[in-house]
């Protein structure tokens, strides 16, 4: 199909920006694209104005900020997979921007054009989500305002991002002793997890002393599975892994679909969990 008719304006300044998307006429930001176009194509988005923010410097790159990092929300993938500041101060972001897609998105697709595209399969909200991360929006008429990435996603490609809001960085703290991994099952043709699961855990010699678990692909978002608590005080058991992980999937209404029935995301959403929290305790006694 063919998007309709759509005004195009590419901002010069973040200033500009926010004064275009404060008109409150549907206005869509568009980074990369690669979420936004395909959906304007089948006319499930359409759109008066794209606000073009991807020449934007001020909304690129990786910097150190505190002991953590700071994102720029239009940042490709590729940055992503190469900043040394990330590989040394929160890898497992690197890591998984290294394998997402392929080499053609990894060059165009955002980290902050997919947060705010929301997709209940996408990778990198539930690894954000896992390293409890924060997302600073702002706006003309509100200014800046800072969302935990906890709390920032409401349903399918839904988030707290207003109308006339922009994502503009993400912040991660300091990993100290923390450590994380993130595992995937991807559907082949589209890249996308069928199941994608994340840990972050700190350990006290050999004894888990702090754990996170975020999962991706088992229903509308991404969220935090407050079972895996009872990791906590073993030595990183995988039998109590996968109780943690049984119990947070038996109140989901876990879809199926002709890529995987809703037991064979069951099963997949087990072996994640088991194979992330063991990764995760292994880096984190190394």
């Amino acid at each position: 199909m063919i998007p309709t008719s759509f005004d195009y304006v590419r901002a010069g300044s973040v200033r500009e920006a926010l004064n275009l998307l404060a008109a409150g006429d549907g206005s869509k930001v568009i980074a990369g694209g690669h979420s936004l176009l395909p959906m304007m194509r089948f006319r499930l988005v359409q759109a008066p104005r794209l606000v073009d923010i991807s020449r934007l410097d001020e909304l690129r790159g990786v910097q150190e900020h505190k002991k953590g990092v700071r994102i720029g929300s239009t940042t490709p993938y590729v940055d992503l997979a190469d900043s040394p500041i990330l590989k040394e101060r929160c890898p497992v972001v690197a890591e998984v921007a290294a394998g997402i897609a392929d080499i053609q998105v990894r060059n165009r697709g955002t980290l902050g054009g997919s947060l705010a595209h929301a997709d209940p399969a996408s990778d990198m909200p539930a690894v954000l989500i896992a390293l409890d991360a924060e997302f600073q929006l702002r706006s003309k008429k509100g200014g800046r305002r800072t969302v935990k990435a906890r709390e920032f996603f409401k349903g399918p490609f839904t988030t707290e991002l207003g109308e006339d809001e922009l994502l503009t960085d993400i912040l991660i703290d300091g990993m100290k002793r923390r450590r994380a991994a993130y595992l995937s099952f991807d559907q082949a043709a589209s890249g996308y997890a069928l199941v994608g699961c994340c840990a972050v855990l700190a350990r006290k010699r050999a004894t888990v002393s702090e754990i996170a678990v975020a999962y991706t692909g088992l229903g509308e978002v991404a969220f935090l599975a407050p079972a895996f608590a009872q990791v906590i005080d073993t030595k990183g058991d995988l039998a109590v892994v996968e109780k943690a992980a049984r119990e947070t999937l038996a109140d989901l209404d876990v879809p199926g679909d002709l890529h995987a029935p809703s037991d064979y995301r069951r099963h997949l959403a087990v072996v994640a969990a088991k194979r992330a929290v063991a990764l995760a305790y292994e880096r984190a006694g190394a």
